[in-house]
């Protein structure tokens, strides 16, 4: 089959997801850049012919071609009907919401998957409804990564019998590694500087942590909004000996680090803007390399990580809980040992690439079968 894969930007260092999904068995065309995609990988700018045209031909040329069409959906059909794609799939309901019109015109199905503030940011919710409205008509397949986002998605509208869950998966990288624990009182972050993320927390638990522990280390990689803010607290708390801030880091830098801390460390929260995560694959990662992952009672991560066997879960906001459990895995390191096992099988049972790819094939192949029965 011939997929259209269709995301707003191209290589975002957080959306290691995108990359993954190429990897479905398909002949995958990836488009990407705004709303209505202008770009297809490997073959650069979909070309708007109509683009140096003055604004009367334009209309001419809107109401001649598809009276309700711009001219850059035009373009987008026009490159889908040339690449002989049997079904479009959209990354993050905002781009589905988008293109909905292209492909409903030419009869195209298309599956979307929602991944975290598609589904919750109150705002955009409130500007997309309608939109919303229209995918969940037309959409074959609406997929979520996470049960509290499939709940979220029934309450805006989506038809329950339409939604399928394919948890986001690590890297099968991970699985590889075999941690030594050699820094028992090392531990990683990683992950963007956002309100969700809630950066400070994590570094308030460090502190709080180092009450008890003065040479505990947090590796602290991202980027984000909120970088200066953690940066500064850092000097503020004289945490400078604690903290190392890196910026972005590479794959292979990640796994070096997985290789030798006690563990990982997220505090994610509901922001007040209603953003939440859907299923954060850093904390699929760290599991899956075998070491025990702290984090919240938030979004899907309950799903992934198991409260007391694969790491420790805490409630949004419980510094002074996070904290305790940094504590107890310094102080246990056989328990931190233990944990990390029982998450890399976990993982490897249960949310392999391979599991959630196929779950994907599965809904792409599902609506191409339902399209070409309706015709």
């Amino acid at each position: 089959m011939n997929v259209a894969i269709i995301s707003p930007s191209q290589k975002i260092y957080s959306e290691t997801f995108i990359e993954a999904h190429k990897q479905i068995k398909a002949n995958v065309y990836y488009y990407y850049g705004g709303g209505i995609p202008n770009h297809l990988e490997g073959s650069g700018v979909i070309e708007a012919k109509a683009g140096t045209m003055n604004r009367w031909t334009r209309k001419i040329y809107r109401r001649i071609i598809q009276e309700t069409l711009s001219v850059q959906e035009v373009e987008f059909i026009k490159s889908l009907k040339k690449n002989k794609i049997d079904v479009v799939f959209a990354e993050y309901g905002v781009t589905g919401a988008e293109i909905v019109n292209a492909c409903q015109r030419i009869e195209l199905p298309l599956v979307t998957i929602f991944h975290g503030y598609d589904a919750f940011l109150k705002q955009l919710i409130d500007s997309y409804r309608l939109k919303y409205q229209n995918l969940f008509r037309y959409s074959s397949k609406i997929i979520v990564v996470s049960e509290v986002m499939k709940q979220q998605l029934i309450e805006l509208g989506c038809p329950e019998e339409k939604i399928c869950k394919a948890i986001c998966a690590p890297n099968d990288l991970f699985l590889g590694i075999l941690p030594s624990f050699k820094e028992h009182k090392s531990f990683v972050a990683v992950g963007r500087f956002v309100d969700k993320k809630a950066p400070y927390y994590t570094l308030l638990a460090i502190r709080k942590a180092a009450e008890k522990h003065p040479d505990i280390k947090l590796y602290f990689a991202g980027q984000g909004a909120l970088f200066e803010t953690v940066h500064n607290l850092i000097g503020y708390f004289n945490l400078k000996n604690n903290v190392k801030l890196l910026d972005v880091i590479t794959t292979d830098e990640f796994i070096a680090l997985l290789s030798v801390v006690t563990g990982f460390v997220q505090h994610s929260i509901t922001s007040i803007n209603g953003d939440m995560e859907g299923t954060p694959v850093t904390v699929q990662e760290a599991s899956a390399a075998g070491i025990p992952v702290i984090s919240t009672r938030h979004a899907g991560i309950p799903e992934v990580i198991i409260d007391g066997k694969t790491g420790f879960l805490v409630d949004e906001h419980d510094v002074d809980a996070m904290a305790s459990c940094i504590v107890e895995l310094i102080e246990n390191p056989k328990l931190a040992m233990e944990m990390g096992r029982n998450g890399k099988e976990n993982i490897r049972l249960n949310f392999s690439m391979g599991k959630h790819l196929r779950i994907i094939e599965s809904a792409l192949q599902e609506a191409i079968l339902l399209n070409t029965k309706r015709h």
